[in-house]
């Protein structure tokens, strides 16, 4: 039952989040190869509305731990393909990496940017969503569970913001 229930909330998010979990579309955040305690948590957040989407919510309404944990698990083990496409701007990516390096982003999200435990990855999230989220992080619109990248993001530029979206999503 738990295996049904599964495969098709797996082919619900992949309808969004892309075959596997990698995002092919513009604004849609990758879920492939993100640590399995954080999708456990914005499925939670999302479904018991601490974490709010119009989208998401109703996806995850009456959704059992089981199923989350799940899916989790699923998406955590799903190989992340970069989505960042072409050479790397030399300029933007320069100054993106001073910044991951001055900001300090490897304490949090690991060296390597492939995140940890509640801490997202990072390195290979589609370039188009970074540059969003960061910019809700910077304007504290995007709300949620965690304010420590609203304090991180604080004051940062618009080229500096699309300098780390730009490094990012070509890191693997």
């Amino acid at each position: 039952m738990i295996l049904a229930a599964l495969v098709v909330a797996a082919a619900v998010c992949e309808g969004c989040h892309g075959p596997g979990g990698n995002s092919v579309t513009a604004g849609i955040p990758s879920i492939a190869g993100q640590p399995e305690i954080f999708i456990t948590n914005q499925l939670i957040f999302f479904r018991e509305g601490l974490r709010p989407s119009p989208i998401m919510e109703p996806i995850v309404k009456g959704m059992k731990d089981v199923e989350v944990t799940a899916l989790a698990k699923q998406y955590a083990k799903s190989p992340v393909k970069l989505a960042a496409e072409g050479k790397p701007d030399a300029a933007l990516a320069k100054r993106g990496n001073e910044l991951i390096a001055t900001m300090f982003c490897g304490q949090c999200h690991l060296p390597t940017l492939r995140g940890r435990e509640q801490v997202p990855r990072v390195a290979g999230q589609r370039e188009d969503y970074l540059l969003a989220t960061l910019k809700a992080y910077r304007d504290n619109t995007r709300t949620g569970a965690d304010t420590t990248m609203a304090e991180v993001m604080r004051g940062m530029s618009d080229a500096d913001i699309a300098a780390l979206a730009h490094v990012l999503a070509r890191k693997q």
